[in-house]
């Protein structure tokens, strides 16, 4: 997809990715860029740089995502792309216990983490589908593609996220849907500068603007978008014929090794150097 004369809406706008991808959607040239977040004076703010229109929203709540929805095509017009990317983290009382988060913790991961996602293709599918097509952007992490070591919520809500974008994507294919997921590793925003310490910033951390980038590229490629390794951004298609998983195969074999020999590598990764100067 060429973001170029689209209609776009952004959850999670207001602020790093989601941000970032509202302003590069502007210099694309899109129609226009409708920026939802919980979070309504930076949504407002965000809207106004972009020449959008803004929204108080809480993905978790279904009808806040449906009178986005209603109110953008009665207004403005067919939503072409809808990008659901507002993302929470809560920290888990012991990052070495995965059963120490409370059930409350783990319902607001799944609500915003996934049912966001069923809840934006709930209201788009028919619209799209009767029209001959659309778009979505769903926001993963590496963490969905990989795991988060530390944080047994984020990462099964993450891969969730993944599984659903999948099953969209095969489903609805023959019917002009197509679906991207957005996996970045460790990228500067709030979210992540919330948490001082982890695996997300072992291996250099991106700018958001640098996964805006890569959504552009990802977009045309109707991709799984993920972090940049060696100045590449990687691409992995939603198409059960081009799912090519190579690095989750060689993490797959290194589960299946020795615990020890697993402990060792673990040990090194934690005593890399962490990187300064211009993130990769």
């Amino acid at each position: 997809m060429k973001v170029k004369d689209r209609i776009v809406v952004v959850t999670g706008g207001a602020d790093g990715i989601g941000k970032a991808l509202c302003e590069r959607f502007h210099k694309e040239g899109a129609k226009a860029v409708i920026v939802a977040d919980l979070n309504g004076g930076k949504a407002e703010a965000v809207a106004k740089s972009v020449r959008g229109k803004a929204y108080t929203c809480d993905v978790a709540n279904e009808a806040d995502i449906i009178r986005i929805v209603e109110e953008t095509e009665r207004n403005i017009g067919p939503i072409d792309l809808f990008c659901s990317n507002a993302g929470l983290v809560d920290r888990e009382a012991s990052p070495d216990n995965v059963g120490s988060a409370t059930n409350e913790s783990w319902t607001r991961s799944w609500n915003v983490h996934v049912m966001s996602h069923v809840y934006a293709a709930r209201a788009l599918l028919p619209r799209m589908i009767a029209r001959g097509g659309g778009y979505f952007l769903n926001t993963s992490s590496a963490a969905g593609l990989l795991s988060q070591i530390g944080s047994a919520v984020y990462a099964t809500t993450k891969h969730a996220a993944v599984a659903f974008g999948e099953i969209l994507a095969i489903t609805h294919r023959d019917q002009g849907i197509r679906v991207s997921m957005l996996c970045p590793q460790g990228v500067d925003t709030p979210l992540l500068r919330a948490g001082k310490h982890g695996p997300q910033h072992l291996d250099g951390v991106l700018t958001p603007e640098e996964c805006a980038d890569a959504v552009i590229k990802g977009l045309e490629a109707d991709g799984i978008v993920t972090g940049r390794t060696a100045g590449r951004t990687r691409l992995f298609r939603l198409n059960p014929r081009y799912f090519a998983k190579d690095e989750l195969q060689t993490y797959l074999r290194r589960l299946a090794e020795p615990e020890a020999t697993l402990t060792r590598r673990i040990a090194a990764l934690r005593r890399r150097p962490r990187r300064t100067g211009k993130p990769l």
